[in-house]
């Protein structure tokens, strides 16, 4: 046990090796409350991990092959960070390759075969793959199921409410008792996050339990409908409470904790009434007894251990001293130049996170022709408008890979894209940049195909130098030009523009950050 352990530490502390997978996971649990149960899933999948190590006796029959996988996983990680890969589906759903449940789910598995063996690692086949839901909702949920629900929940309390002699406003998604004592069904009021949590409980339960595949399954369903049905339930007891309210004004400033304590109330309940249905449907088995242990720890394993170790200490030193860095204060702005040929800086500005951290920044050069906008960002990784427009429903009129000749003769590649939004044409421009190089390239087929950059030799040597987003925006206010003339007039103007720039040590100010 003391060895299992010890590697298990050794494993925890190794994810430094795959930071960005890591602090892209951290920040999506953190800020979005939809995904916010991804949190607990490495957790879960340790303590079930370490269960059937236990159920194993801690033996310690591990393969060398685990460590290829985990070198693997690890340069891929390493390599996303250098450079752009992402494969683009309809609606906006972008993929990045490699995706971070298979980053997390290759990790562990390299892991439980380098100590532990094959044997553990058919052992632990669930917990491994139950790190492939780190990012528990996919986009396609939330288009096709979580908005959706978000109206019908909407529905059911106003017809309700309704029902109860209650004049609304008219607004679909407000319930408006007064002008100014209301409610507002926002998307996590639809029951969504109490249904996903109720069907992982499920998963993880009927693991547990050792149920059929297909009783797993009808369990798995019937928990996410119980979680929608309770929530409906709790939109009812809350227009009741408003009600109430209206006749007991001193009510009304505890409406959001009353919702909570509600809400915590019928999923206890739900959760309770999961474990009574699951311990009538099927009897625990006892867990089999472990098998002897030995005392003696085979030799592979120092090795194994100490290789790793190594392994993840080149490989984490990256990261580590990334960590140890001081950022700019949000306070701070990027140097633009004055002058780029023909044109001036004219203003700048920041966008910003609620939290205050800079998304990018941005600089307007001005021309007796035109106005170009130029942004830089000093903290997102893989960025490209197109996937925003194309989540907003925004198609372009054209689009596709162009090289731009830069200041010293550089022919980078930028991913373009042309709109027309009625008010005006204008062109996007793309591109991630390091030190002495910038390029980004795109093959799409409609909604589907493939954004990607190509690394430089010094890029992937490197131990700062990390792509930096760069993006150019440039209009015409004439809508009704023809998209071909738009397009040719304005990547003309914006080659006469890049002509004079240097992109490249633009982006170098933010390469230490």
């Amino acid at each position: 046990m003391p060895a299992a352990l010890l590697a298990t530490a050794v494993g925890v502390l190794g994810l430094v090796s795959v930071l960005p997978t890591a602090l892209y996971l951290w920040d999506i649990w953190t800020t979005d409350a939809l995904k916010s149960i991804g949190i607990f899933i490495p957790v879960i999948c340790l303590v079930l991990l370490l269960r059937a190590w236990r159920q194993l006796g801690w033996e310690m029959r591990g393969t060398w092959w685990g460590l290829a996988v985990l070198a693997l996983t690890i340069l891929a990680v390493q390599l996303r960070d250098r450079t752009v890969l992402m494969m683009v589906l309809g609606l906006g759903w972008t993929i990045y390759l490699p995706p971070q449940g298979l980053v997390a789910f290759a990790y562990g598995s390299g892991f439980v075969l380098l100590f532990g063996g094959t044997r553990l690692f058919r052992r632990a086949l669930f917990p491994l793959c139950l790190l492939l839901c780190v990012n528990p909702i996919p986009h396609l949920f939330n288009v096709f199921v979580d908005l959706p629900l978000q109206r019908v929940s909407a529905h059911v309390a106003r017809g309700f409410a309704m029902a109860m002699g209650q004049k609304l406003s008219p607004d679909q998604l407000r319930l408006m008792f007064t002008p100014d004592f209301g409610m507002f069904i926002a998307p996590g009021c639809n029951g969504i996050r109490g249904a996903v949590t109720m069907g992982y409980i499920a998963l993880v339960a009927g693991h547990l339990y050792r149920l059929r595949y297909r009783l797993h399954a009808l369990l798995i369903v019937a928990a996410v409908l119980l979680g929608y049905l309770f929530n409906f339930l709790r939109l009812i007891i809350l227009v009741l409470y408003y009600l109430i309210a209206l006749r007991l004004p001193r009510l009304q400033a505890h409406a959001e904790l009353a919702d909570y304590i509600i809400g915590f109330c019928l999923f206890t309940l739900a959760a309770v009434l999961l474990f009574l249905v699951l311990s009538k449907c099927h009897k625990r088995p006892p867990e089999p007894a472990p098998p002897a242990r030995t005392t003696a720890t085979p030799r592979s394993f120092f090795l194994r251990f100490a290789v790793m170790t190594v392994l993840l200490f080149l490989f984490s030193f990256r990261y580590a001293t990334g960590l140890v860095r001081h950022p700019l204060p949000p306070s701070a702005v990027a140097v633009f130049p004055q002058q780029i040929g023909s044109y001036t800086l004219s203003r700048r500005w920041q966008e910003r996170y609620l939290t205050g951290q800079i998304i990018y920044e941005w600089a307007q050069y001005d021309s007796a022709a035109s106005h170009i906008q130029l942004g830089i960002s000093p903290i997102l990784g893989a960025h490209d408008t197109l996937l925003c427009h194309i989540a907003r429903g925004e198609d372009p009129i054209w689009q596709g890979p162009v090289s731009m000749q830069q200041v010293g003769n550089l022919a980078d590649s930028f991913n373009a894209s042309l709109y027309n939004d009625g008010v005006s044409q204008f062109i996007e421009l793309t591109t991630q940049c390091t030190a002495g190089h910038c390029g980004e390239y795109s093959h799409l087929n409609g909604h589907f195909g493939f954004i990607y950059s190509v690394p430089t030799s010094t890029n992937l040597l490197s131990t700062s130098d990390r792509p930096i987003p760069i993006l150019l925006h440039i209009e015409t206010p004439d809508p009704t030009l023809a998209p071909e003339v738009a397009r040719r007039l304005l990547l003309a103007e914006m080659q006469t523009f890049l002509a004079h720039a240097d992109l490249p040590s633009l982006s170098k100010q933010f390469q230490s950050q």
